[in-house]
């Protein structure tokens, strides 16, 4: 295969996977009539239509699906390989993608990196924050952090954290008012500060487990958020009853500002694991961040 047609199947899948010429043409850094000339040309030359085009959108044909299949992993092994080459120099570098939820970034990941990169300015990375289970094979992420009944079992997972434990807490204001939930089902009366993931398709199911009885609770309450902070001070504002994690309230519950209920129904459970996949050349730069993470506790 010509040196051309190998970087037009590379323009190909770029252009498939911006699914937009206009897009593809910013990221590659060239223009839309040149990023059009090169797609007809390799189309040309296989004698097939690879790119279905209108004037909104742009999507693959079969025969461009086929190759995206069989030439995009090759091509990313390529490309993974000789920047394990290019990493083999004296000093570590390269970008890194994370991807992971906002708990794990802030208690986990964010204070490892503040460590690590100081010492290593040659090595960037990208922290996306994401609720959703994201596939980091096709998103094109280094490695993920998740709860460690989430990780895939094809994955290398790396405990990077202590076990957890969620709290449910209100102020003492709003306790003033209500009475304390004893048990789980109590917290339907309650007003509720709610939590919407992508990963659930809908509102949160508090959960809970004591003496090997889990337990999912369904509540109702006037606010829902997708984050951890504006949960805490709702919580804190008297709004309602709060889910969260331990060490995100331990400083509230030490100083009077929040108060815990049903802590006998909130048992520690595995915490956060960076994973990748098993097939991953690893880089020097992604080894140190991987020991930089690792939990020795």
């Amino acid at each position: 295969m010509s040196r051309q047609s190998i970087d037009d199947i590379l323009t190909f899948l770029v252009v498939a996977e911006e699914r937009s010429f206009t897009r593809a043409a910013a990221r590659l850094g060239v223009s839309q009539s040149a990023l059009s000339h090169t797609i007809r040309g390799l189309e040309e030359r296989l004698g097939l239509r690879l790119l279905t085009r209108t004037t909104r959108s742009v999507s693959p044909t079969e025969a461009g699906e086929r190759l995206i299949r069989t030439a995009g992993p090759r091509l990313e092994e390529i490309d993974a390989e000789l920047a394990a080459l290019t990493a083999l120099r004296e000093k570590p570098a390269g970008v890194i993608r994370i991807t992971a939820g906002e708990h794990s970034a802030l208690s986990v990941v964010w204070p490892a990196l503040t460590g690590l990169l100081p010492r290593y300015p040659d090595i960037k990375v990208e922290l996306v924050i994401d609720y959703g289970l994201t596939d980091i094979v096709a998103e094109r992420y280094d490695a993920g952090v998740r709860l460690g009944e989430q990780v895939a079992k094809d994955m290398i997972a790396v405990r990077i954290g202590p076990e957890m434990r969620m709290a449910v807490v209100g102020s003492p204001a709003y306790f003033e008012k209500r009475p304390k939930p004893r048990k789980p089902q109590d917290l339907t009366v309650h007003d509720c500060i709610n939590l919407r993931l992508p990963t659930y398709g809908g509102v949160y199911a508090w959960e809970f487990e004591k003496r090997g009885r889990a337990l999912k609770v369904r509540v109702e309450g006037q606010l829902v958020f997708n984050n951890i902070e504006l949960r805490t001070e709702a919580a804190l504002g008297g709004f309602g009853v709060a889910y969260l994690p331990e060490d995100q309230v331990r400083p509230h519950l030490a100083a009077g500002r929040l108060i815990r209920v049903l802590a006998d129904w909130c048992p520690p459970f595995p915490g956060y694991h960076l994973y990748y996949p098993s097939r991953r050349q690893n880089s020097p730069a992604f080894a140190l961040l991987v020991e930089a993470l690792r939990y020795r506790g």
